[in-house]
């Protein structure tokens, strides 16, 4: 009994005293009550710690018991690893925590469909769910496509389209031609929407798909084929006129074979073609990019000469060949158009290439050399094109149900020109009557310069996924953006862009930009024989 006296008495004193001064208010029942308050504190925080690790993995459970139609759930894991660092590139911020779901649907025979699913931690979720598309022939999925929207708080999923292993998964199968077409994105957002679900205990409050090229093509399957998936899409330099934009790779590839173009003399073609339109452009721009490409016969010929003039190492083959890439290409037994040519000021050599789809319907081992723009073309349009193309311009389900849609091209373009993309809006705006009535819903950018990734023109934009959010949710209707050409750190353009068909025009009384109303259409129409209706 007097030893524990003499420890209390020891304690009282030691928090009486500190360095040899008294500390005044402080007393032996204080200290007890903050020892207990912060204990009780740890207690609350290890409670909740523990209630969010429980929910998780009450999710976890729930996804894992899920019955997928038509496919196997492969993988199901809380992951919280952070992805390896990139040599010579800054350590980002950490990736959060999440729920990895992965899936293989086989919704026929042949199909293969890989499905890929993250998912926050239900206390980082903004109730949002977000599908994103794929590039060129697919056929895999990057995980790093997710870290941004992960990191924004989206449940997000991709696919891989059904073509693994790689390009050549299609050849003679028509069901990979419909999981590439359409049917692979749609199941992929079924099946992700089913594992949101399980996983949360509540459907997501919006959903929103993003791609670009192929995912573009994607995009606009989604928003014609499946108009109750997504509340908003965003759909940039889509390759949805499939089959014709193919056809125009293997024309160009044709005619790049027979007379190839060395750097220098494509440099001096752009160049021309530059200094040629110039007179159109704003000051910012003049001379340095095309900003709309429209132009005519005369035009064509007019950049040719100033070419051949720039460059004496151009011959009349070339400029024969730059006729025909010009021109672009078209049936060798009616003319009809295929596809309309090469815009001016943008690269020959990025326009050829990524001829898979003529092995998917001749075969891996077809000389694509020999294949013509008569029969061959006719063939392998009615195989493929009920499939890949996304043409259907009757967007009234998905309008009439709320849905948000924006559109980008790149006028530097050559892998996906603009030419289809801006007709198919064009398309669109006369199923609805008026111009004003498909951009309530719907709206068209042309940005200057960009190509497909990078280019001599704008190279900045502003995050179009959360422009069609805003719009989708807050009414903020999209309008003017900005657009700049940022290059080491330094803007070298800065230039607004408004949605088609309004453009910047100059106003050299005040030095400053203008709403302009640009011209309407100025494209040859791909003809409707190459652009057959969809079938399933």
């Amino acid at each position: 009994m007097m030893n524990n006296e003499r420890q209390t008495d020891r304690f009282r004193n030691s928090v009486k005293f500190l360095n040899g001064r008294r500390l005044p208010g402080l007393s032996l029942r204080g200290v007890m009550r903050g020892v207990f308050a912060g204990a009780f504190l740890i207690f609350i925080a290890g409670t909740a710690a523990l209630a969010a690790g429980t929910k998780e993995e009450e999710g976890l459970a729930a996804v894992k018991g899920l019955k997928i139609e038509s496919g196997t759930m492969t993988f199901a894991q809380r992951d919280e690893s952070q992805p390896a660092p990139v040599p010579g590139k800054p350590v980002g911020s950490s990736l959060p925590a999440r729920t990895i779901v992965k899936v293989v649907l086989n919704p026929a025979k042949g199909s293969n469909i890989h499905v890929e699913i993250w998912l926050p931690d239900a206390g980082r979720w903004n109730g949002r769910f977000v599908g994103l598309g794929n590039g060129g022939a697919a056929g895999h999925i990057n995980p790093g496509g997710f870290t941004g929207p992960l990191t924004a708080g989206y449940a997000v999923a991709t696919t891989d389209m059904g073509t693994a292993p790689n390009d050549l998964s299609g050849v003679g199968n028509m069901e990979v031609w419909k999981d590439f077409g359409f049917r692979a994105t749609h199941l992929m957002t079924v099946c992700a929407k089913q594992v949101l679900k399980a996983y949360y205990g509540k459907d997501a409050e919006y959903s929103y798909f993003s791609g670009g090229s192929t995912g573009g093509q994607q995009a606009l399957q989604e928003a014609q084929r499946y108009p109750e998936d997504y509340d908003g899409i965003v759909a940039k330099i889509p390759a949805h006129c499939r089959t014709p934009l193919h056809a125009y790779f293997l024309w160009n590839d044709q005619i790049l074979h027979k007379c190839p173009f060395t750097d220098a003399q494509e440099a001096n073609i752009i160049a021309a073609a530059n200094e040629y339109m110039a007179e159109r452009e704003t000051p910012a721009t003049a001379g340095k990019i095309v900003s709309d490409p429209r132009c005519d016969s005369k035009d064509i010929e007019a950049v040719i000469a100033l070419a051949m003039k720039k460059d004496p190492t151009l011959t009349q083959e070339h400029a024969e060949a730059m006729r025909k890439l010009f021109g672009g290409p078209r049936h060798a037994v009616t003319g009809e158009r295929i596809f309309d040519g090469i815009p001016i000021g943008s690269s020959f050599k990025a326009a050829h290439g990524h001829l898979y789809l003529f092995k998917w319907v001749f075969g891996a081992d077809k000389d694509l050399a020999t294949i013509n723009f008569g029969e061959d073309i006719d063939k392998y349009t009615a195989a493929l094109g009920p499939y890949l193309n996304a043409e259907n311009p009757d967007l009234r389900p998905f309008e009439k149900r709320g849905g948000k849609l924006l559109m980008m091209s790149g006028s530097a373009d050559s892998v996906v020109p603009y030419t289809a993309t801006l007709d198919y809006y064009e398309r669109v705006a006369g199923i609805f009557g008026s111009m004003d009535k498909v951009r309530a819903f719907f709206r068209y950018y042309i940005i200057p310069g960009m190509s497909h990734g990078g280019g001599p023109g704008i190279s900045k934009l502003p995050d179009a996924l959360e422009m069609v959010i805003q719009w989708r949710e807050k009414g903020v209707v999209p309008d003017v953006i900005r657009g700049q050409r940022v290059v080491n750190g330094k803007t070298e353009m800065d230039i607004p862009i408004y949605p088609y068909p309004v453009k910047a025009g100059w106003d050299a009384a005040t030095a400053s930009y203008k709403a302009v109303d640009g011209a309407r259409g100025g494209v040859e129409r791909v003809a409707e024989r190459f652009r057959p209706g969809a079938a399933e």
